[in-house]
This record gives C-alpha cells, structure tokens and sequence, in this order.
C-alpha cells in the first residue's frame, strides 16, 4: 500500500467505505423485511434469511480485514497464520456453543425425571417412626 499516493490512498478507503455501508444497507433491509416490518404479513423464511445474514457478515468482516487491516498486501504466510487460528477459533465457538446446548438439554431431562419420580412417590407422614 505504499506505493499509493495520499489521493489514490483515500479514494480506495471511500470506496472501501461505500461497499461496507450497501452491504451493511442490504442486511438491514433482509432483516426488516424478513420479520415483515416493511412489507405487512410478508416474512421471509428463517432458512434463507439467516444464511444471507450469515454470509453478508462474512463478507464484511473479510473486506475489512483484508483492505483496512492490510492483509491482503502481505505474503501468503503472514495472512495464514493469521487466518487459520481465526478459524479454529470460529470452529472452537460452534463446538462450545454446541456441547453448552447439550449439557442443557440433558440438565432439562434430569429436572423432569425428578420431578416426574418426585410426584410418584408416597407421601411420608409427618408422625412417622422410622426404625
């Protein structure tokens, strides 16, 4: 990025700018036409909503590294060693995210069994002798 001149340098980051603020433009209109805030009894399904979200976010993030962070002007193993522990993270939050679910729903079975074995149990009485 050196070779830019101060003019070339600033044209590029206002582009850069302009392409962020039409897909950041485009999430907010998927999301409120999505959830039927533009358009009444309209809703998109949650299948393509969601992915379109998904991706556009993806795409930004990757825009921004690579033009204003830079990485995209640096060599191949300065980019991938920053890339690939960024995906392990990204991986890393999906696994925990997942096996968090998983302990829940098992907390939820659990509570519901004894609930369910507390209700079939015999009252005590409060007289009781026990021996």
């Amino acid at each position: 990025m050196a070779h830019l001149t101060y003019e070339e340098g600033k044209k590029l980051a206002m582009k850069g700018l302009g392409i962020l603020a039409v897909v950041t433009l485009a999430e907010v209109f998927i999301a409120l036409i999505g959830n039927g805030h533009l358009i009444e009894g309209f809703r998109l399904a949650r299948w393509v909503m969601y992915p379109a979200m998904i991706l556009l976010s993806m795409y930004k993030a990757y825009f921004i590294i690579y033009n204003f962070m830079h990485l995209g002007f640096e060599v191949k193993s300065l980019r991938l060693s920053v890339l690939l522990p960024t995906t392990l993270l990204i991986w890393a939050i999906i696994a925990f995210l997942q096996e968090g679910y998983t302990w829940g729903e098992r907390r939820h079975d659990l509570n519901k069994e004894k609930i369910e074995m507390s209700r079939q149990a015999p009252p005590q009485s409060e007289g009781a002798v026990h021996e």
